[in-house]
């Protein structure tokens, strides 16, 4: 039957596999479950034909031997009165109901075994459905909590590129006050070291030498004046 064709696979869904195929399960879980209700509905109606022919085609079957047990019985009673030709005719009838019967049969069997495999996955479907309900608020606290740390391991590496920086700033100050002082020893390197005769020499030289008065004074004592 092409309804069993077409709803095979409901039979065969796993909804963990579904669940795990899911981008955001608590953006899709409502859709994929409002879905479900949707094939749910049409399983059901598709399920009901099943089995009303399996109702069908039972009575047609219970019909059929009821047939079949009257006309032996009326040519077991043609038989026990002596008319023969009757119970020649009803046996006649008989026979040609049994092989009818044959056939109502065999599609009784096949309606019967759909019945089933619609019943199957009727109760698959209805059981995912209320799987899924019953898991849709833990799937969404789940994904609230996945993207509360998403956002903490967003702000986690900010920090840490913030302390990276921080870190490079305190290698680059470190780095120039090095500089800095290199630079100042260099400096004091290229100053012309300090000659210790030559300052004493300045001192005393500057002791030895008079003063402009005195030398006058000594001028007008040599004249007379």
């Amino acid at each position: 039957m092409a309804i069993l064709e077409r709803f095979s696979d409901i039979i065969k869904a796993n909804i963990n596999v579904v669940l795990d195929k899911m981008e955001d399960p608590a953006k899709m879980i409502d859709q994929y479950l409002n879905d479900m209700m949707e094939d749910m509905a049409e399983v059901k109606r598709s399920t009901a034909g099943v089995i009303a022919e399996e109702k069908r085609t039972k009575r047609l079957v219970e019909e059929n031997e009821a047939a079949v047990a009257k006309y032996e019985t009326f040519a077991r009673k043609a038989v026990e009165s002596g008319n023969e030709g009757d119970a020649r005719t009803f046996i006649t009838k008989k026979q040609e109901l049994e092989n009818v019967g044959a056939g109502l049969m065999t599609a009784y069997a096949a309606a019967h075994e759909n019945a089933l495999k619609m019943r199957q996955m009727h109760d698959k479907l209805a059981s995912d459905i209320e799987q899924l309900k019953a898991r849709r608020s833990m799937i969404k606290a789940k994904v609230d909590v996945a993207k509360t740390q998403e956002k903490m391991n967003e702000v986690g590496s900010a920090m840490a590129k913030s302390e990276g920086a921080a870190n490079a700033f305190n290698r680059m100050e470190e780095k120039a006050s090095r500089m800095l002082d290199e630079a100042n020893a260099m400096a004091e390197l290229n100053m012309e070291p300090i000659d210790d005769a030559k300052a004493l020499e300045e001192k005393y030289a500057s002791q030895g030498t008079a003063s402009v008065d005195d030398e006058l004074a000594k001028i007008k004592e040599e004249l007379g004046k």
